[in-house]
């Protein structure tokens, strides 16, 4: 783990390799063999630098160190969640946009995946852990499909608030956002579109892989445009209902 963890210290504390290797009385391209794996440091070099980076020279050989910056969150009723923290321990918030959609299903636990996801910045965020995920398709007009959902995580199935919306994160749905209703006695979430075009349809909770309350969202398009293309398409669909309905007169 030398090469990586020596590349990573460096860049944790914003230091070149130009500065590291007068540090250590070394070439820059010596350094740059270390951090390619190509050389390896003797002992006593190891040493100088794991009294420079104040890390032990076993943890400098043996252990991931970019490790240090990612936890993982564990809970009752979901998997194992992974989280990335920034450089002043306060947990990022990690986006998946519809690009990483299918790679997050299969790595959201992960926590080199993660730590890989692009990153957005929310003021005043209260207590909880954080996720913008963007939303595609229309079956939660007046949202439009892009706005980034600003999502909290659940970690009991107790807190699912009826009627309220969600991403839901399963393998037999991928990543939806609804509005959900919650029927306990049949251990089953109604997962409700605000399209009304969109049925309802339910989701056994041994399915559900991770739940993110809504929280804000981040909308790129203008609200009142929006609002008129959704009554447009409601205009158009009981249009066609009418014709069909005169058509089957006219038939019989």
């Amino acid at each position: 783990m030398i090469d990586k963890n020596l590349k990573y210290l460096r860049q944790k504390n914003k230091i070149s390799q130009q500065h590291l290797a007068d540090a250590m009385d070394l070439p820059r391209t010596t350094l740059g063999d270390y951090e390619r794996g190509k050389t390896e440091p003797n002992i006593s070099m190891l040493i100088r630098l794991s009294e420079f980076f104040d890390v032990k020279v076993d943890d400098l050989i043996s252990r991931n160190l970019s490790h240090d910056d990612l936890e993982i969150v564990r809970n009752k009723d979901f998997r194992v969640l992974a989280i990335s923290v920034d450089s002043s321990d306060r947990e990022n918030i990690e986006l998946v946009d519809t690009k990483a959609e299918a790679g997050y299903l299969d790595a959201y636990h992960n926590p080199e995946y993660i730590r890989d996801l692009p990153k957005i910045h929310f003021p005043n965020l209260p207590a909880g852990t954080f996720r913008g995920f963007e939303i595609r398709g229309d079956s939660m007009l007046p949202m439009e499909p892009g706005s980034i959902v600003i999502s909290r995580y659940v970690e009991r199935l107790d807190d699912v608030k009826h009627e309220k919306t969600y991403i839901v994160v399963s393998k037999s749905e991928g990543l939806v956002y609804k509005r959900v209703r919650v029927d306990r006695p049949q251990k089953k979430l109604i997962l409700i579109s605000d399209n009304e075009l969109y049925l309802p349809y339910t989701l056994d909770f041994e399915e559900i892989d991770e739940l993110w309350e809504y929280f804000a969202h981040l909308s790129f398009s203008d609200a009142k445009r929006s609002s008129s293309s959704l009554i447009e398409e409601k205009l158009n669909d009981i249009q066609l209902k009418v014709t069909a309905l005169t058509n089957e007169v006219l038939d019989s």
